[in-house]
């Protein structure tokens, strides 16, 4: 007998094997039942309203037939319905006797009002016009025909001629409703709850399957978040004290940061409401719906209060007021941000309801939306530190297989990996362990080693490798020539970026592509920018020295340089002759202007300055590809040849890269004077000295 102990629950009632209730004793779905009830009471309605009358089904006439049966004599009896039809009822012997009405026999024998004896059904159009036809054929014939009215009455369908069209409506309109309300996700949809909030509740009893854990990184972030969940916890600790909890908590921070994962643990955490929705779910086509979802959902979340609101995406519906232009389409998303702000800090405030908001575009918010009192803490989410990727490499890898042997050549080392993917955001990571572990099933192997990872990032970063274009030799070389002019100037600068793989296989859109380490600074000065320029220009210094002309495979190049120069010049406030002098609106708030915050001669002098400190760099480029012009032509051959290369290829060329050695002698230096301050510091007295003056021990004993 097989032992079913591990399917029951303490309740003793059945479980699946994943600890889940069976699905015997969960309530069946009746959404079904309710289409089928509405739909069978439409039927019956169209039933009903059918026209009712008590012929089954009778053989309809035309008036030729009818004069015929009346000059015939054929007839018993001629009744008038309700004025609207005439039956025809035929003799029995007729029937019998004539072929002509063979087609009533056995028929409509058991509907007839008249017992033993079939009718015809003649539809004339008025009864006035029927009369003036009988009378035509009394007058010809001499023979008076008779007519027996009959009034024909059902009371049920007299009552929903009445009312059945408005039954009907309400009918559609439910049905119409609960789709609606399907389609929308559940709660507060439908026709006639489309001002209800359409928030996803979490009630604490049934949390999120993501907590703090599965948050690598982040740790300022975590530690202010953490507070809040806290405060809902414990909230004695903070009120005896007379403390009051920040009503709201904006994250702000570039896409793929972890600002939605972020507030998903805080669902899985916090043992309270969780209301979850997002910023365009407030904006409808309806004129008021967004300002009466907002009232329904705080209404709803003070019911459940302590509880947490989360907006994701607010700036859909927090952008700066005022900025409508000339038309006033934005009124109802302004009455949508005016209800939230009276929610959040109105006249009736004070509710233990905290908002949980998260956007990338924080500089387009409303200037009332972020003041103290509403978002009083703004906790900046940026792209993770060299540590930060490592800890979120190891949250990504731990349901991959992975090789995890040192002493083999695939070892996935998690450092060198997070070493590999400067600037990117946690999203990102996530996206080169899928992307690795697709790589590794495409090969048909077991496990994933580290050249799927590196292969997973060359996909992302530069795209799909497209060896099936076709280029000419011509343009094969002049692309090895510029990405070698690339490669050498970097290596020979001391604050370029180090270049680790340069290739000449298109990818993507780019014929040719460059993958290079930048180091990760907190600050940046004039002279690392101008080298990185110089390292831009660069693949065109190369094609004009070595083939005498330029091409377009630059474009990007010189935008980059071109932006680069400009923000040295209208932001940094690194140009001599503008002087630190910056023109940067950080609030965003200008980007509806029609003026430049600058006059036309500063313009002038903007575009000369950009114009030489980009010409500077691209003379600069030419001057050190002239000077190595002999190790250039090798690295492009072997380019051309190989079409990838790596660091190890350029280090044998060029030999070890001075900025690495600079940088080595710093760090070592670094080393040197920090033992020397220690050693300082473990030598000094800790009492006074001897030699000391007498009078100071005086004073401080007075």
């Amino acid at each position: 007998m097989a032992d079913n102990s591990n399917n029951t629950n303490p309740s003793g009632k059945p479980q699946s094997p994943q600890g889940k209730p069976s699905p015997n004793n969960t309530k069946p779905k009746k959404g079904w039942v309710m289409y089928v009830v509405y739909g069978a009471i439409i039927l019956v309605l169209g039933g009903m309203l059918l026209r009712q009358d008590s012929t089954n089904g009778p053989h309809k006439i035309k008036w030729a037939k009818l004069e015929s049966i009346i000059r015939q004599q054929d007839y018993t009896k001629i009744v008038i319905v309700n004025q609207e039809f005439a039956e025809i009822y035929i003799k029995p012997t007729a029937i019998k006797n004539d072929t002509s009405y063979s087609d009533l026999v056995g028929h409509n024998m058991m509907s007839q009002p008249t017992s033993g004896t079939g009718f015809y059904l003649y539809e004339f159009v008025t009864f006035e016009s029927f009369e003036k036809d009988l009378e035509q054929i009394e007058e010809e014939t001499g023979v008076r025909v008779e007519l027996t009215p009959e009034k024909r009455t059902s009371p049920w369908r007299d009552i929903f001629i009445v009312f059945g069209p408005l039954l009907m409506l309400i009918v559609f309109f439910m049905i119409m409703s609960r789709i609606s309300q399907r389609q929308m996700g559940g709660g507060g949809g439908g026709i006639f709850g489309v001002g209800k909030s359409k928030a996803k509740v979490y009630d604490g009893k049934t949390p999120t399957n993501v907590t703090f854990k599965d948050v690598a990184g982040l740790a300022g972030a975590k530690e202010e978040v953490m507070e809040v969940v806290d405060f809902l916890k414990n909230p004695r600790r903070y009120t005896d004290l007379g403390g009051k909890i920040p009503k709201g908590v904006l994250l702000v921070g570039p896409p793929g940061t972890g600002k939605t994962l972020l507030a998903k643990a805080v669902a899985g955490e916090a043992n309270v409401p969780f209301f979850s929705m997002s910023g365009s779910d407030f904006v409808e086509m309806f004129v008021g719906v967004g300002a009466s979802r907002v009232r329904d959902l705080f209404d709803e979340a003070k019911k459940k209060a302590p509880c947490i609101i989360f907006i994701d995406e607010i700036d859909a519906v927090g952008r700066a007021r005022g900025h409508a232009g000339l038309s006033n389409a934005n009124d109802e998303r302004e009455n949508t941000l005016n209800q939230l702000l009276t929610e959040m800090d109105g006249f009736s405030s004070g509710t233990n309801v905290i908002v949980l908001a998260a956007t990338n575009r924080a500089d387009v918010l409303d200037k009332a939306l972020l003041r103290a009192g509403r978002f009083d803490r703004q906790i900046y989410v940026e792209l993770p530190d060299l540590e930060e990727r490592k800890g979120i490499f190891n949250v990504h890898m731990r349901n991959l297989k992975l090789n995890n042997d040192e002493n083999t050549e695939g070892y996935v080392d998690r450092d060198f990996l997070a070493k590999q993917t400067p600037g990117f955001s946690g999203a990102d990571i996530a996206n080169v362990c899928n992307e690795a572990a697709l790589c590794a099933a495409r090969k048909g192997k077991k496990l994933i080693e580290k050249q799927d990872f590196l292969d997973a990032i060359d996909r992302i970063v530069g795209g799909l490798e497209k060896r099936t274009k076709v280029l000419t030799e011509q343009e094969k070389r002049t692309i090895a020539y510029h990405e070698s002019g690339h490669a050498s100037v970097s290596w020979l600068l001391r604050w370029a970026n180090p270049l680790i793989k340069v290739t000449i296989v298109p990818r993507g859109k780019a014929l040719g592509a460059a993958w290079y380490l930048p180091e990760e600074r907190q600050i940046t000065t004039y002279e690392q920018l101008f080298d990185e320029m110089t390292s831009l220009m660069a693949g065109r210094a190369s094609e004009e020295i070595f083939f005498g002309k330029i091409s377009t495979g630059a474009l990007n190049d010189i935008e980059r340089a071109t932006k680069m120069a400009q923000s040295l010049v209208v932001y940094y406030g690194m140009s001599p002759e503008l002087g630190n002098i910056s023109f940067y609106d950080a609030s965003g708030q200008n980007d509806y202007g029609f003026t430049k915050p600058f006059s036309e001669k500063t313009a002038e002098i903007i575009d000369k300055e950009v114009k030489r400190i980009v010409e500077e760099a691209y003379a600069r480029a030419k001057s050190i590809i002239l000077g190595h012009r002999d190790q250039m032509n090798e690295l492009a051959s072997q380019l051309y040849e190989k079409e990838v290369l790596f660091r190890e290829d350029l280090e044998r060329i060029y030999g070890p890269r001075q900025a690495d050695l600079e940088k080595k002698k710093e760090e070592e230096n670094q080393k040197l004077a920090s033992a020397s301050t220690e050693e300082s510091d473990n030598s000094a007295p800790s009492n006074p000295t001897d030699d000391q003056p007498q009078h100071d021990n005086e004073n401080l004993l007075d």
